[in-house]
């Protein structure tokens, strides 16, 4: 069912070394260009987990010198949205509905993320609402950052 996704497919065949892992980043990142501003990493992609990392740069960086609520938002977003393209049949799609965050910690170092569904993600060919949830952790593992995300679930036209 799912492992017939071409992302994850694709992940399947790249995933054996450090550089199969940067060209899928890059590529995911020239589909949907906005999560390129932080040079994510997927480390985990499989049927209702994702996990991805992005390090602490300039580039992603706030006034204060933490880093910036919209990366922390961004990555969520790319490992919620991998996790349930990989768990659907290739014949559902998905769009996020809405985001609620909370920021638990100043963010600081490498950010390490991983999406998990709250809700079931099936396939019924009816449009339904899914539940996902992310948490990001510092590179000493402290939980600095969760999210909520809705997404709508649809069969593909």
């Amino acid at each position: 069912m799912a492992s017939s996704t071409p992302a994850l497919k694709f992940w399947n065949k790249l995933n054996g070394s450090a550089i199969g892992r940067w060209l899928f980043a890059k590529i995911i990142c020239f589909k949907a260009p906005y999560f390129g501003s932080i040079s994510p990493r997927i480390s985990v992609l499989q049927h209702n987990r994702c996990e991805g990392f992005f390090n602490h740069k300039r580039k992603v960086q706030n006034h204060i010198g933490t880093v910036h609520a919209i990366a922390l938002c961004n990555i969520a977003e790319l490992c919620a949205g991998l996790m349930v393209d990989v768990s659907l049949p290739s014949d559902m799609r998905w769009i996020p509905q809405s985001m609620t965050v909370n920021y638990l910690k100043k963010a600081k170092g490498k950010m390490h993320a991983k999406a998990e569904p709250i809700d079931p993600l099936i396939s019924n060919n009816d449009s339904y609402p899914a539940k996902t949830k992310v948490t990001i952790s510092d590179s000493s593992g402290i939980e600095v950052f969760t999210a909520e995300i809705n997404m709508w679930i649809s069969p593909r036209k």
